[in-house]
């Protein structure tokens, strides 16, 4: 029958990425409760955007998180063109959604290789992390650094792409389709991966929309919530895409919309690329923030983000708070967790692509 007993996992475990201390009952080696306590990585840095101006803190909203680091910076510049009333121009929308496709995808990517770590696939997640690097080259040579892209500012963006960066850009994204689809394969049917993902994390789609979960943990139970088409921002009421979804509600559904939403990813490019209208940028100078209070929302790689900013009319900002994806998703992992054996808790945690430098920023 076995005994009950507490386990704990975390600050500091092999399985966590970030440091996140989980008090977990177990009878025998199954998981009866979960309990999570975070405040390990605690910056400030929602007191410390108070002490600089609205462009120092472009920079200090990238640097919340690597993996998501455009879509803080992002989400920020467009709840300040609000306040602001700037419109940016038709280039500008279209360049800001390559930059962030190109990073959900590597995001992506790096995720669903940790699975394969995570589940003692350790080729499967070498060959993954492979195909990761030639975006991550992508980035390197487009944007100049492989996580802070430094995209966006406000009014536009800071980069164009001339018809040779085109070209790259194509070609390199058309090398990465054929691994991708063989990846892809591995991951929906190699049987080590199913047996160690399906049916194991189960969250039903009653209990998504419950706990408000987001981002592709909510789409791999069938729920569709993609800030980018509920709440179009960026280009993208102007492009062709659907909504990915699967219905297994566990790891190995998570897992796939991941990387169906890979080639998602890279069919907006392409559709931005060829569509790329003529013109600047940037709007003209820097526009004056006037007193006022703007929100923004983005579909960030793990879900949505969200930002509130508001202003006095100084140089800075009266006030800011944002509410990341996992802040949300990971009250799920209670629901997640319990039924489940020991070995699968690192395999659940990963599964809603966690960040605690993002939730403790």
């Amino acid at each position: 029958m076995g005994e009950t007993y507490k386990v704990p996992v975390g600050p500091i475990h092999i399985a966590l990425e970030e440091p996140v201390y989980f008090k977990v009952t177990v009878h025998g080696e199954t998981v009866e409760h979960v309990d999570i306590l975070s405040g390990f990585v605690h910056r400030g840095m929602e007191a410390l955007v108070l002490r600089r101006n609205f462009l120092q803190n472009m920079i200090i909203t990238e640097r919340t998180c690597s993996l998501c680091s455009n879509n803080h910076p992002f989400t920020y510049i467009m709840a300040v063109e609000k306040i602001a009333g700037v419109k940016i121009p038709p280039r500008a929308e279209y360049l800001r959604v390559i930059a962030d496709e190109v990073k959900r995808a590597a995001s992506h990517l790096f995720n669903v290789s940790m699975l394969a770590h995570l589940v003692g696939f350790h080729s499967l997640m070498t060959q993954t992390m492979e195909t990761r690097e030639v975006l991550q080259d992508v980035k390197e040579s487009i944007w100049g650094n492989r996580m802070d892209l430094g995209a966006n500012t406000i009014g536009g963006v800071k980069y164009d792409l001339d018809k040779e960066q085109i070209r790259y850009l194509i070609k390199q994204l058309n090398s990465i389709k054929k691994p991708i689809r063989e990846l892809a394969a591995i991951y929906r049917d190699n049987r080590i991966v199913r047996a160690r993902t399906e049916g194991v994390g189960v969250l039903s789609k009653e209990d998504t929309l419950r706990l408000g979960v987001v981002g592709p943990t909510a789409r791999g139970s069938g729920v569709n919530n993609d800030i980018r088409l509920i709440y179009p921002y960026a280009a993208y009421d102007k492009l062709d895409w659907d909504v990915v979804l699967e219905d297994g509600c566990d790891v190995r559904a998570r897992a796939l919309v991941r990387l169906r939403e890979v080639f998602q990813a890279i069919n907006l490019v392409e559709q931005c690329l060829k569509a790329l209208p003529d013109g600047p940028v940037k709007t003209k100078g820097f526009p004056r923030i006037p007193k006022g209070e703007g929100v923004a929302r983005t579909e960030a790689p793990r879900g949505e983000l969200f930002f509130y900013v508001k202003s006095d009319g100084s140089s800075k900002p009266e006030r800011m708070k944002w509410r990341v994806p996992t802040y949300l998703n990971w009250e799920a992992l209670k629901v997640m967790m319990p039924g489940n054996k020991i070995a699968d808790i690192s395999v659940i945690f990963n599964s809603i692509d966690p960040c605690i430098s993002c939730t403790e920023r």
